[in-house]
Formats: structure tokens, C-alpha cells, sequence
């Protein structure tokens, strides 16, 4: 049922992984920057993980995140990295079940979820050498959310079609956890993020959800000034 997912996760992954070994073989030798301002963006892959009845599967979605960032170092291995990002999340979500109508009031089929955040994350870094890695909290604002059904056209009469923005909870926080290389003015990482409140607030929007929280894997590149 996850196999999908599985095979997007792995590819992921491996990208990820050929990315950084790559570029930790060029920057052995560099030494740790100073404090910058700069600017990043890169790939999300994001997902709900809802624990319903009649959830069959639940899917990635790629998506993507840009914004700007200051590294203000505290001691040589210390430093303090605030951030503000646009991001996407969300997820598809194959729902069934012969009750399914009644129950969430959708028919059968995909849906997508695409909620667009404003992210402040604020993330204390540690560095070895060329290499950070960093930790720290986040709090998002719900910038819109867009909410479609993939499978089918007639959508005028169910739900779905009717959810907006104000029927997600607008404020999200939770913990970002990352690792990334610095060369110079160029900075090339990875970093997880984790909701620690709920997507959906109440009626539809929460049964569909059913308690779910954002997570997103990112890869991403920056360049300082």
C-alpha cells in the first residue's frame, strides 16, 4: 500500500546523498564561515500521515521552498541561523470504503492537499569544519490552502470542493533538524521538518486530516552576501 511513497522516499534519499557527498568532497578543506546574510530555497517532499479507516494510501508531493537567512555566529562552533521561507505541503491521499460518503463526505478517489506556509524557522547550528548541523523550533502562518479531488470532475456537489483556507488551522509549529556544508557564500544541506499541531481544524477538513501534522524533507542551496 506504502510502495509508492517508499520508491519516492529512496529516490530522495539517494539524490540527497550523491548531492552532499559530492560537495563534501570539494570543501574538505574550507574553513568555517563568518556571519552572512543570504538567500535559499530548494525541493520539499511533504506528507500527511492520517490515521483513518478509510485512508488507502498516503503519497508525497513535491513542492518547493525559497526565502532569505542570516548566520550569526555566537563562538567559533556556535551560531544562531533565523530564517523566513515561503513553503509548500500537503500531501495525496487515496480515500475508500463503501461509507465513505457518509462518513467524510467525499466520494471515493485522490485527493490532494497544497497548503503554502510562511516559516520562520530559528535554528541553532553547530559546525565542524564546512559542516552544520542544526536544530531548533519553527512557527508557520497559513498563507492559502488548496484542496482538490484528482480523480474525479463532478466535484460541484461534494465537500471537497468547499473547503478554504479558514478551514485549517492557520497557525503551525514544530521543530526543524537539519545538516548542511558551508563553502564560502554557498551553503548546500538538508533539513527535516516536523509539525507539532494539527493540520485540519474542525468539520470536513479535520476528518479528513484526522489529526495529521505537517512533515517535510528538504534539500536546498543558499547563497550568502
Amino acid at each position: 500500500m506504502k510502495t509508492n511513497t517508499l520508491s519516492h522516499l529512496s529516490a530522495f534519499v539517494a539524490a540527497l546523498g550523491f548531492l552532499l557527498l559530492g560537495t563534501g568532497q570539494s570543501i574538505a578543506q574550507s574553513e568555517n564561515p563568518g556571519p552572512k546574510f543570504g538567500i535559499k530555497g530548494g525541493l520539499n517532499a511533504s506528507q500527511l500521515i492520517v490515521d483513518h479507516a478509510n485512508v488507502e494510501d498516503e503519497n508525497m508531493k513535491i513542492g518547493f521552498h525559497v526565502g532569505v537567512f542570516t548566520k550569526v555566529p555566537i563562538t567559533r562552533f556556535l551560531a544562531v541561523q533565523p530564517e523566513v521561507l515561503y513553503t509548500s505541503g500537503g500531501s495525496k491521499i487515496s480515500y475508500g470504503g463503501s461509507d465513505l460518503e457518509n462518513v467524510l463526505g467525499i466520494e471515493p478517489g485522490e485527493v490532494r492537499f497544497n497548503l503554502n506556509y510562511v516559516q520562520v524557522p530559528v535554528a541553532l547550528a553547530v559546525n565542524i569544519g564546512p559542516l552544520n548541523i542544526h536544530a531548533g523550533p519553527y512557527v508557520s502562518y497559513l498563507l492559502s490552502a488548496n484542496v482538490s479531488d484528482l480523480e474525479y470532475s463532478d466535484l460541484g456537489e461534494t465537500e471537497v470542493t468547499e473547503l478554504e483556507t479558514d478551514d485549517f488551522n492557520r497557525i503551525d509549529y514544530g521543530i526543524v533538524a537539519g545538516v548542511a556544508f558551508d563553502v564560502r557564500n554557498v551553503t548546500v544541506g538538508a533539513r527535516y521538518n516536523y509539525g507539532l499541531r494539527e493540520v485540519g481544524n474542525s468539520g470536513i477538513a479535520g476528518n479528513l486530516t484526522d489529526n495529521s501534522k505537517n512533515s517535510i524533507a528538504q534539500i536546498y542551496i543558499g547563497f550568502g552576501f
